[in-house]
């Protein structure tokens, strides 16, 4: 999984392979592992992880919202059609 963001011991970051879902990222520390969804910051899944680290972690997706949106979309674009023209359209 490549690390997008490393904030308080926490590592964000996403798998090219999870493209085809919506936006999301697996946040990892220690025995820990959670999903979020991106455009609404809500918990996918998680184990490992107590429920205030995992209110800790939502906010510092919050502050980073758009940042790691960002890295999503620019994600894609690289995986996408070169040409920057969609297939099917």
């Amino acid at each position: 999984m490549p690390t997008i963001l490393r904030v308080r011991g926490f590592r964000i970051g996403f798998y090219q392979a999870d493209l085809q879902e919506p936006p999301h990222v697996h946040v990892r520390r220690q025995a820990g592992d959670a999903k979020f969804w991106l455009d609404t910051m809500k918990l996918a899944d998680a184990r490992g992880f107590a429920d205030h680290e995992l209110r800790e972690i939502a906010r510092i997706l919050v502050a980073h919202q758009d940042a790691l949106l960002a890295a999503w979309q620019s994600e894609e674009k690289n995986r996408g059609d070169s040409s920057g023209e969609n297939p099917g359209s």
